[in-house]
């Protein structure tokens, strides 16, 4: 199986691509369990993990056909249990990281993508950057890797309302102002913009960065008081078992 997922280390900046262009850099399973081989056991050298995404698109989001075919197999909703789990597990990684965490965003960051991207530290994104969270219109909660208390946390709970409710994108400089994003710069830009934050931070002493972080870390976890997606991988598996359900009760031929 092809891999799906790039790393590459420059001295103490760890750099994780999601290497699978040609689908938008959908998430699958596979790229999942590549990201948490690289995640789970931290590299204590590694001061900076830059997250970005191969192609003209940061991610567009989890593989819907992957999640229908896992439910084909399993109709009651295993396999998506399985992927949600992974899911948090990858996003909880990047924010409890003792290493800064980078998102490098260009063009679109949806569903999937977009919770990979709030789950980092530092934002940057293109001007091209596209924020979207279509799941309602498709019919699924927004309930992948944790995305939805760090957005209300990040974000505040009338304007993530607004956003979740209506499905509509978001672009790079309203992501900008509602703290999606913490820089917007020209495309060309891009790695211009992440050098300028890697460096000052791997100049930092490394044990008054790594307890700054789980400082961080630990006030915004505080902040949620019961941090119900836990449940994410569960809502989505009776959600789309449910769905999967009804639409085979409507294939079947009436009753005589």
């Amino acid at each position: 199986m092809a891999r799906t997922v790039r790393t590459e280390r420059q001295g103490p900046v760890l750099h994780i691509e999601l290497d699978s262009p040609a689908t938008g850099n959908a998430v699958t399973s596979a790229m999942l369990d590549e990201l948490l081989a690289v995640l789970a056991v931290p590299d204590p050298a590694v001061r900076v993990i830059v997250l970005s995404g191969a192609g003209r698109d940061f991610c567009l989001g989890g593989d819907r056909d992957e999640l229908f075919a896992g439910l084909d197999q399993d109709p009651t909703g295993g396999g998506i249990r399985n992927y949600g789990e992974k899911a948090r597990r990858v996003c909880d990684a990047l924010t409890n990281s003792s290493a800064v965490t980078v998102a490098r965003v260009q063009g679109r960051a949806t569903g999937a993508g977009f919770a990979l991207a709030l789950a980092c530290d530092l934002r940057v994104g293109a001007d091209n950057a596209v924020f979207r969270l279509p799941e309602l219109a498709l019919g699924l909660p927004v309930a992948w890797g944790g995305l939805l208390p760090r957005l209300l946390h990040e974000v505040g709970a009338a304007r993530v309302r607004e956003i979740i409710l209506t499905s509509r994108p978001v672009g790079a400089v309203e992501a900008r102002e509602l703290a999606i994003l913490q820089r917007v710069v020209p495309e060309q830009d891009l790695d211009g913009a992440v050098a300028e934050w890697v460096r000052p931070v791997t100049r930092r002493p490394e044990a008054a960065l790594r307890v700054t972080k789980t400082l961080l870390a630990s006030h915004a976890a505080a902040t949620r008081l019961a941090d119900a997606s836990v449940l994410d991988s569960e809502l989505m598996a009776s959600v789309l078992a449910a769905a999967h359900y009804t639409r085979g009760l409507a294939a079947q031929p009436p009753a005589h």
